[in-house]
Formats: structure tokens, sequence, C-alpha cells
């Protein structure tokens, strides 16, 4: 699996979006499998993207990361920077915030911690 399988061309993605780079970092590390979180492969964040975009259509989210065990997406939101929003997908709209983190390294050490929770 190539590196470029999780980095959309700017053609791809919506405009407002520009991959940080803590997040460039992570995917050039592969550090892309920390169960129960995983990180989106380009088509499949663009899939999610639309289904969020249809479920919340009143905002602006690009998903990079889902938890593997509930519906829980890791998003960049559009004019919030690199602030990372965790949203429950498919829970009514209002209701769909779960938590945020000032940026993807603050992310990623929650997502390590869970990591250590979910295995045995």
């Amino acid at each position: 699996m190539s590196r470029d399988t999780f980095l959309l061309p700017p053609d791809a993605r919506p405009n407002w979006v520009k991959y940080p780079p803590a997040f460039r970092r992570i995917v050039e590390q592969m550090l892309i499998d920390l169960r129960p979180w995983r990180i989106l492969e380009g088509e499949q964040a663009l899939l999610r993207f639309r289904g969020l975009a249809k479920r919340y259509p009143s905002r602006d989210l690009f998903p990079f990361a889902c938890r593997q065990d509930n519906d829980d997406l890791a998003c960049w939101a559009s004019g919030m920077g690199e602030k990372v929003l965790i949203i429950h997908d498919f829970s009514s709209p209002g209701y769909e915030d779960e938590s945020d983190f000032e940026d993807v390294w603050a992310w990623l050490r929650s997502a390590v911690e869970d990591m250590i929770e979910f295995e045995p």
C-alpha cells in the first residue's frame, strides 16, 4: 500500500482541505493502523466526506480517520485550521460532536491511548 493512497491530490479533495504537516508525517511513517483507529485511504475519505455532507449539510467536515468499533470519525472542518473534531457519524444533526483536539498530534496521542486500552 502506497503512502499516496492516503493523500488525495488537491484537485480530488475539497479546496479548503490542506493536509497538515503532522498528518503528512503520520502517513509517511505509515502509522495508519492504530486499532481501534485507522487512517482512511483517500477514496474512503471522499466517500465518508460525501456521506457527512448529506447527513450534516450545514457543516463542511472532511474525515481522515475512523474508529473501527463505533461510528466516530476524526475530521477537519472548514475554517477551523488544524483543529480535529471527533464526529459521531449517523447521530441526529446537532448531536454529532463527541470531542475535539487542538491538532493532529493531540489527536494521535489520544488515539495511541485508545489503542493501549483497546488491546487486551
